[in-house]
């Protein structure tokens, strides 16, 4: 299996919680979960898969952390690597803007050579609108864990499935 590195910014200890629970779905070592504020380039470039994760806050805006880690993702070399998504927010509360955080790390990022992968259909979903989103499908599994938690594992699950086929 490819050597995977699950990245996550967190605020308030739910997109942890949930690289937490994608790391022991896919049987990863405690040291391949990786707080953004840690991560170096040297490190990035070990990894021949990164699931990238983050929260989205305010009117659509990244975790504070991701400030300086999408700087530090785009100073890796991506170039082949797979990129999977996950986000965490707030579909009722905030609707237009629903994951917009994973859509800002994708846009930095789509042009970098790597390998998107990971993205899934929205039915399901309840949001009017989202960066997330491009060409009717969600760039990754973004996750409602505050109005949608009975959603959360199954949504997790049935995207690492995706993931694991497409590596």
């Amino acid at each position: 299996m490819r050597k995977i590195g699950v990245i996550y910014g967190s605020t308030t200890g739910t997109c942890e919680s949930i690289a937490n629970k994608i790391a022991k779905q896919l049987d990863i070592s405690i040291l391949d979960i990786i707080n953004v504020t840690d991560i170096t380039t040297e490190r990035l470039n070990n990894y021949d898969v990164l699931l990238l994760g983050s929260s989205t806050w305010g009117d659509g805006e990244l975790q504070d952390d991701w400030y300086d880690g999408i700087n530090k993702l785009k100073a890796a070399n991506l170039n082949g690597k797979y990129i999977g998504f996950f986000g965490c927010g707030d579909s009722y509360s905030y609707p237009d803007t629903f994951c917009d955080a994973i859509g800002l790390i994708y846009k930095e990022i789509a042009d970098s050579g790597c390998n998107i992968i990971g993205k899934i259909s929205t039915e399901g979903y309840d949001y009017s609108n989202s960066l997330a989103e491009i060409e009717n499908e969600l760039i990754g599994v973004a996750l409602d864990d505050v109005n949608e938690d009975d959603m959360t594992d199954e949504r997790i699950i049935s995207w690492l499935e995706l993931v694991k086929s497409q590596i």
